[in-house]
């Protein structure tokens, strides 16, 4: 099974994640490590990034879960034609929402330093966000050992 942990910047996907991760015994992989430089670059300096250059960093994260049997992965995944792209040809497939409101993330993140994420992108996260329509929509609000126990019991 391929776990993939979704939500904007701040919502505890690689915390989430990597707890996850853990309880399943599974290999845990935090899409963030795989961008390339130039995304890198371009979000470093406050500017979201377009389809055009996701798309291969997406297609690089769908061959590294093909070739999992088991896996956690913390992503964005922020439009269904991303999540699409990312469990294509993956027999079995979960989404995981971490969901909260947009106050509850911004000051998560004023307490964080991310290597490459400024929380200025945050706006533009939730206005690319296209919330799942099959996914386990989990709330961020409680503590990420809460969500990781909430997460385990849906996924049986």
């Amino acid at each position: 099974m391929i776990v993939v942990v979704m939500g904007v910047s701040g919502s505890g996907k690689s915390t989430v994640g990597e707890l996850l991760a853990d309880r399943l015994g599974y290999p845990f992989l935090d899409a963030d490590e795989f961008h390339p430089p130039q995304n890198v670059a371009k979000m470093a300096a406050g500017t979201p990034l377009s389809d055009d250059d996701r798309r291969p960093w997406l297609e690089l994260l769908n061959a590294k879960l093909r070739a999992q049997d088991n896996a956690v992965l913390a992503c964005s995944a922020l439009k269904e034609s991303y999540r699409k792209t990312l469990s294509k040809d993956l027999a079995d497939c979960r989404i995981v929402h971490l969901r909260g409101s947009i106050g509850l993330i911004r000051s998560r993140l004023a307490e964080r330093k991310h290597r490459y994420m400024p929380a200025s992108l945050l706006d533009s996260q939730f206005t690319t966000l296209e919330a799942p329509a099959n996914a386990l929509e989990v709330n961020i609000a409680q503590p990420p050992g809460r969500c990781v126990e909430e997460i385990l019991a849906a996924l049986g």
